[in-house]
C-alpha cells in the first residue's frame, strides 16, 4: 500500500518519516518529496507498506503531531495522467502591426528633388 502523508515539517528527512511509520510494521520505502529547484522539502511524502500494516499506520498516525506539525495520512491515489506541457500550442495569433505612431512625410521621399524630378515637366 502506498500512503500519502501531508503536513510534514520541512525539517524532516526520509529516515524520520520511515521511523514514524515503523511502529506499525515493515516500511518498504519512505520518501519526502523535494522541490527540484530549491532542494527543500515540499511538506509531503509517500510511505510504502503492506496493506494491513499500512491501514494500521493510517488509522494510528492520521491527525497526529510529528515535529510540531499535524500530519494527514491517506491511501495514495494514482497520479492522474496530465498532458505534457509544450511550448507549441497551435497558432500564435500573429505579431501585430507595430502601431500607428508618428511618421514623418519626408521619409516617403527620396530626400529632395533630384535631376530626374526636374525632367518630368
Amino acid at each position: 500500500m502506498n500512503i500519502y502523508v501531508s503536513g510534514l515539517s520541512f525539517k524532516l528527512n526520509d529516515a524520520d518519516l520511515r521511523q514514524a511509520f515503523e511502529g506499525y510494521g515493515e516500511v518498504t520505502s519512505a520518501k519526502i518529496i523535494m522541490d527540484k529547484f530549491s532542494g527543500r522539502s515540499r511538506g509531503f511524502g509517500f510511505v510504502e507498506m503492506n496493506d494491513e500494516d499500512g491501514q494500521k499506520a493510517i488509522d494510528g498516525l492520521n491527525g497526529t503531531d510529528i515535529d510540531g506539525k499535524t500530519i494527514a495520512c491517506s491511501v495514495a491515489k494514482p497520479r492522474e495522467e496530465r498532458p505534457r506541457k509544450t511550448f507549441n500550442r497551435g497558432g500564435g495569433g500573429g505579431g501585430g502591426n507595430g502601431g500607428g505612431g508618428f511618421k514623418r512625410r519626408d521619409n516617403d521621399r527620396d530626400g529632395g528633388y533630384g535631376k530626374k524630378d526636374y525632367n518630368r515637366w
